[in-house]
């Protein structure tokens, strides 16, 4: 975030045409003039290798641009995920019926976590109804973090796909 707000104003500038160029090339009728473009360049028999050339710099251009705003997304995703984390600990700390060993369940392995999740249910089930117990809620709240690992570590693997996966993709 510091980083964002220290841009230089030519940087600024670069970052505003660069979302301005990704707006206009993922419109269809950008799409069908480059189709056109291209047709047009082989009827009138002008060289491939000059259009191949300007295609090529043009798509590599447009993948870093998009590039470029997944990884803005992603910190600010992350940032939306660390605020949220710092809640749910408020919210267990501050409650008298949680686990305080809860707060922080995020940062735990897996396996911990599948465990803590377990160890959980067992208790509401031997409280009776766990819909309106805190360790229902406690539940609730591993469920939830369990999710939020299992969903980061699937991130983190988008990430940086295998050379198969990427290619299956592309």
């Amino acid at each position: 975030m510091a980083e964002q707000k220290q841009k230089s104003w030519l940087e600024r500038i670069g970052c505003q045409f660069s979302s301005w160029a990704a707006d206009l090339s993922a419109h269809p009728f950008a799409q069908v003039a480059v189709v056109v473009i291209c047709a047009s360049w082989f009827l009138l028999g002008l060289k491939a290798d000059i259009l191949t050339a300007v295609l090529s710099i043009l798509a590599i251009t447009l993948s870093q641009m998009v590039l470029n705003r997944q990884n803005e997304r992603e910190i600010d995703a992350h940032r939306r995920d660390v605020a949220m984390h710092a809640k749910l600990d408020e919210l267990i700390s501050a409650s008298r019926h949680a686990r305080n060993d809860l707060v922080g369940v995020e940062e735990r392995e897996e396996h911990e976590i599948v465990q803590l999740k377990e160890e959980v249910k067992e208790a509401a089930e031997r409280t009776g109804n766990s819909e309106e117990t805190a360790e229902g809620d406690a539940a609730r709240l591993v469920e939830a973090a369990a999710q939020v690992l299992k969903n980061s570590s699937e991130d983190h693997e988008n990430d940086h796909p295998s050379p198969a996966g990427a290619a299956a993709k592309g």
